[in-house]
């Protein structure tokens, strides 16, 4: 796909002047194009350009040709909107008017995804939003009513609030108001560079502590031309994939525990602990927390430590093979997942969804594969993915990948690499902009780097895999008794932190 800039790779460093600004017809006209065809939308955000306008950038993402575009527009109080013909659109169009006061016009759904102060305030178009205080989907008719959950939840869940349109048990409408836990991190990011920025990486999404990281060190070592060794980038890829191996155990036992299956969910719980000890054996977090930096990796491993984890990785994998046998083989388990939450293939692409729910629609989409970094440019893993959409799907779709990332895991232990893990980190260059694209254990995870006329960071762009499916959820709860919304929820395992940012 042409657009005026040539197509570029995720992690290759472009200047900020190639960028084309189009108008704001041939903005829309090239986007839908591309999204159309073989294009996904990876990122859609807005950032200053002057008192009265705003600068809208759009990242395409091509599977096909493993390539990426960029294009913008600038625009004043407001534009056509794109929602309406490309539904993944829907989203990034909500957050970039709550933030720059930019009305998309034609937007059938507008209200804020999270809540707090526009970042421009000469140009205010409604109140600053209040927490929870918004207007809510509804429906009229015989018996037709309301069911609101949260946001303050069981147990240590996030808050989130959830409101079903229902008549009696059945569910016509779910809709998902977020945002409880906005923290302004992309606005923390801007002029950095700094000591706290890999902090703030970390803990964005504290259950991505990795795939986050990664996807930062990435852009910056893109930025500064910093190269990275194969010990560093076998290292790296050992620890994202142990961060996907923890979590798509514990959303099995989780799941397991949802339908009162509890021989799985106990055993799984306790294995989730396992992976995530290995992680803490490299480098003494257990959610990754100091390994992975500009330049490589904060620790490196010597070969008795190595022997360790190989040992401990294989026991671990025996177990969690050993309990999810039991849950596969219990028809009262398959009764409650199979035909439960089902998104079709169709839905899952027009709303743009990413990682293991896309994939369990049977959409073959992996940044790994399609926009492959580090060291998956040379050890592929193959991609999973199922067919039937569902909760069933979901779940199944986490054992087969736990599979896959057990054998590479294992394998990147076996041909452990000699050489040095941290090479330093150059200075960033002046108004460019980099794209870096990782894999994380919900799916793609894009951030986006533009640094100003001194090499800092001018605006920072953060998508979370959560951003592309919380919709998702919402429509595979269509037609679904309510009592299957934790079912529903706990299969996507969405991250209400990495959202609301």
């Amino acid at each position: 796909m042409s657009i005026g800039l040539s197509p570029f790779h995720s992690g290759e460093p472009v200047p900020l002047r190639s960028v084309p600004e189009l108008s704001i017809a041939e903005f829309r006209t090239a986007i839908l194009s591309a999204v159309n065809s073989t294009c996904s939308l990876a990122a859609l955000f807005g950032m200053p350009a002057g008192e009265r306008h705003v600068r809208l950038i759009a990242v395409a993402a091509d599977s096909v040709t493993n390539s990426l575009s960029i294009l913008s527009t600038k625009v004043g109080q407001s534009y056509p909107c794109l929602t309406l013909e490309c539904p993944q659109a829907h989203w990034f169009e909500r957050e970039i008017a709550e933030q720059w006061q930019v009305h998309p016009d034609g937007h059938p759904w507008l209200k804020p995804i999270r809540f707090h102060a526009p970042y421009r305030t000469g140009n205010s178009l409604s109140p600053v939003p209040v927490a929870g205080v918004t207007d809510f989907f509804a429906m009229a008719g015989p018996e037709i009513h309301e069911v609101a959950v949260g946001p303050v939840h069981a147990g240590i869940i996030e808050p989130g609030h959830f409101r079903f349109q229902c008549h009696g048990e059945d569910v016509f409408h779910l809709e998902i108001s977020l945002g409880y836990q906005h923290r302004g991190v992309e606005r923390a990011l801007v002029g950095g560079p700094g000591k706290r920025t890999i902090h703030l990486m970390e803990t964005l999404c504290g259950d991505t502590s990795i795939g986050h990281a990664t996807a930062y060190c990435e852009a910056i070592e893109a930025l500064g031309g910093t190269a990275v060794s194969a010990r560093a980038q076998v290292l790296r890829g050992v620890a994202l994939e142990l961060e996907r191996l923890a979590n798509h155990t514990g959303d099995l036992g989780a799941l397991a525990g949802d339908v009162g299956y509890l021989p799985a969910a106990a055993y799984c719980g306790r294995i989730r602990g396992d992976f995530l000890n290995l992680t803490a054996e490299l480098c003494g977090s257990r959610f990754g927390r100091g390994l992975i930096r500009p330049g490589g990796v904060g620790f490196d491993v010597g070969k008795p430590l190595v022997a360790k984890l190989q040992e401990r990785l294989e026991a671990a994998l025996k177990d969690v093979e050993d309990a999810l046998a039991l849950l596969w083989d219990a028809p009262s388990v398959q009764a409650r997942f199979e035909h439960t939450g089902t998104l079709t293939r169709e839905t899952c692409e027009a709303l743009g969804m990413v990682g293991p729910a896309a994939r369990a629609c049977g959409v073959e989409r992996d940044i790994r594969q399609d926009f492959p970094s580090g060291i998956f440019r040379f050890a592929q893993i193959p991609i999973s993915k199922w067919h039937s959409g569902d909760v069933f799907a979901r779940a199944w779709l986490r054992w087969l990948e736990i599979q896959r990332s057990g054998a590479f895991v294992g394998e990147q232990f076996a041909s452990m690499p000699d050489g040095p893990i941290l090479s330093p980190a150059g200075p960033l260059p002046a108004d460019h902009l980099v794209v870096s694209l990782v894999e994380g254990w919900r799916g793609e995870i894009c951030h986006v780097a533009i640094t100003d006329a001194v090499g800092r960071f001018a605006h920072y762009k953060i998508v979370d895999p959560s951003f592309h499916n919380w919709m998702g959820l919402a429509m595979a709860m269509r037609n679904q008794q309510v009592s299957d919304f934790p079912l529903c929820n706990k299969s996507f395992n969405l991250s209400y932190c990495g959202h609301d940012l």
